[in-house]
């Protein structure tokens, strides 16, 4: 399966500061990835210092001045991921409550609406779809602030809010889950897009409560906790404007049929 994603960031910068982006392709075993990262201030080049983390996830962190940023990203992604092995320590850490996805403060909603004692692919697909019944998809309609307790009150949200509430819950009824950001072939509007993980059967499967694009066809940027962990920037210093985002992501071929309800890795 081939997949050409991109992504373009122009970001006005008004102060030194130090910047993280995540909006490279996971590097994961059996995929190929044909790329090109640009980073350019006020048409200088700038090269990153590349730091790997967990999940293949890739953080490019540099120091920058003041001016206008470029980001062009683009990449061809070829193969199949293997499935990761699965650590006693990543079933721990994605059991902790975080800072989006507050499941200590949920534990008593989800015991009263979901049956804690099905199985954990059960209450997988449970969780998916009643935040799809309950949540309402309206762009603007959350803060970068938000977390999974917010949009549970609000009712409403985009795929961010929609994949840390699933997380929590999940996380509340002990079954792990985390959250993953993705390039999404047949996404509308097209942008960065967020679903969640969850531990079931032996290995992570992939749920979105928004349905708006295949599982089977994601691309994974970055996987974590919560948005703290897969944000496409981080900014450690001076006061930055994002001025405006260009994403794509295409799949050779037709999109792959997804119902919503079948187990799904991300590949």
């Amino acid at each position: 399966m081939q997949r050409d994603v991109s992504a373009h960031l122009d970001i006005g910068i008004a102060a030194p500061t130090t910047l993280e982006f995540q909006v490279a392709a996971a590097r994961q075993p059996g995929l190929e990835l044909n790329e090109s990262l640009v980073f350019e201030l006020d048409g200088r080049t700038i090269w990153p210092q590349e730091i790997s983390g967990p999940h293949g996830s890739r953080i490019h962190k540099f120091d920058s001045g003041t001016g206008n940023l470029q980001v062009h990203y683009r990449a061809t992604v070829l193969g199949t991921a293997h499935p990761e092995p699965v650590s006693d320590y990543d079933l721990a850490l994605y059991l902790r409550p975080s800072r989006f996805a507050e499941s200590d403060k949920l534990f008593g909603f989800a015991a009263a609406e979901f049956d804690s004692a099905a199985a954990p692919a059960e209450l997988a697909a449970a969780v998916t779809a009643w935040a799809r019944r309950r949540i309402r998809y309206i762009a603007g309609s959350s803060d970068p602030t938000d977390g999974a307790v917010e949009t549970l009150l609000s009712g409403a949200g985009v795929c961010r809010d929609y994949t840390h509430l699933i997380v929590a819950l999940l996380r509340a009824l002990k079954v792990p889950a985390r959250m993953v950001a993705v390039y999404a072939p047949g996404l509308f509007p097209m942008d960065f897009h967020a679903v969640a993980e969850a531990y079931v059967d032996g290995m992570w499967r992939a749920f979105d409560a928004t349905g708006l694009a295949p599982r089977s066809s994601l691309v994974r940027i970055a996987t974590g906790r919560d948005a703290s962990d897969a944000a496409f920037m981080d900014n450690h210093g001076g006061e930055v404007f994002v001025n405006n985002i260009w994403v794509n992501a295409i799949i050779e071929g037709f999109l792959p049929f997804d119902n919503g309800v079948d187990p799904v890795s991300i590949v």
